[in-house]
């Protein structure tokens, strides 16, 4: 049985198709882009994964979506989204131009049987969306259990890569779940990650690409990274609020109370010290890689102060003066 996935896959090899565009001035034949009108024929398409440039080109062409192949190629040859074309059906509308085919190919929304893994996605939560995809919960977890994991992982927890996926008609629950893993596998920076360094096994790395996911916004993940990185040579306590989040199940939260800071859970980074036992979220490419490379810097601390401004510094009594402008701040509602 035949699975689709797709996200940041190339999957259109525009350079290397088969059809060539002819210089000089003749233009392809195309039609006039004209406002989209609601009762507008449309058709659903089927893209087979891996097909060229030119191939989707044609298919477009013989559905009557464009006047002519050669005009939606040099329309996707100028343009590099069309790397981003994903395999599998599309619902597209008829006798409209080549650039709006385009747009149309690259609209999730024009996708039926569409599946989201966000990035720092818990497994619960993935699995949640398989069962809306009309996958039954006994299903969903028993395919979760049965999952062929990479050598080393004993959950699945962290490895159902952040994508957009789409099943054909009869795949299974556990074919839906060993594609996301599979996925993980194709990733570059997970390829990477699943070598290991010397200081770190691939686990670890795992664990530390998911924290780093649910901490910090990706202009700062190499800096979150430093800090746990510096943080774990001197024996200092993780002390992450995204570990104790992930314990209590908390979503779009950013005050984590005393309390909270007590509870008995190998998670839980403010009492246990060193990494947790596994990873807390579905980490994506960046994350992983700012696991393997950390930025240079001595920071113990950081805090976000306001949205968009998060702070690093090596001094505790300038990560407290910022703790009390946070506090000001999330008082004043800047956080709402």
């Amino acid at each position: 049985m035949k699975i689709r996935i797709f996200i940041g896959v190339l999957i259109v090899a525009l350079l290397g198709a088969a059809l060539v565009i002819r210089s000089g001035p003749t233009a392809a034949p195309d039609f006039p882009i004209n406002k989209m009108l609601a009762d507008q024929s449309e058709v659903v398409i089927d893209i087979p994964a891996g097909s060229s440039g030119s191939s989707i080109a044609q298919i477009l062409f013989e559905e009557g979506v464009i006047k002519s192949a050669e005009a939606f190629f040099r329309v996707a040859v100028g343009d590099k989204r069309s790397e981003k074309i994903a395999p599998g059906n599309h619902r597209v509308s008829q006798n409209i131009s080549a650039r709006q085919a385009l747009e149309q190919l690259l609209d999730p929304d024009r996708i039926p049987n569409l599946i989201r893994v966000y990035e720092g996605n818990w497994k619960s939560e993935i699995a949640k969306s398989l069962v809306t995809y009309g996958f039954s919960t006994s299903e969903v977890s028993g395919a979760l259990v049965k999952a062929r994991l990479p050598n080393g992982f004993k959950d699945i927890e962290g490895l159902l890569f952040p994508a957009q996926y789409s099943f054909t008609k009869g795949t299974t629950a556990t074919e839906a779940v060993q594609a996301m893993v599979d996925r993980f596998g194709q990733e570059p920076a997970a390829r990477k990650l699943l070598l290991g360094t010397q200081r770190f096994n691939p686990s670890q790395l795992l664990i530390i690409a998911s924290i780093i996911q649910a901490e910090g916004e990706q202009k700062d993940f190499a800096k979150v990274s430093r800090v746990i990185y510096n943080r774990l040579t001197i024996g200092m306590p993780l002390q992450m609020d995204s570990t104790v989040h992930f314990v209590q199940k908390l979503r779009g939260v950013i005050f984590l109370s005393s309390r909270s800071t007590l509870i008995n859970s190998p998670y839980n980074t403010y009492k246990k010290y060193g990494l947790p036992p596994g990873p807390i979220c579905s980490p994506g490419a960046a994350a992983m890689s700012a696991a393997l490379n950390p930025a240079d810097g001595d920071w113990l601390y950081f805090i976000t102060v306001a949205p968009g401004d998060t702070r690093f510094t090596t001094s505790l009594d300038e990560f407290n003066t910022w703790k009390a402008l946070y506090a000001k701040n999330r008082k004043a509602g800047v956080f709402e």
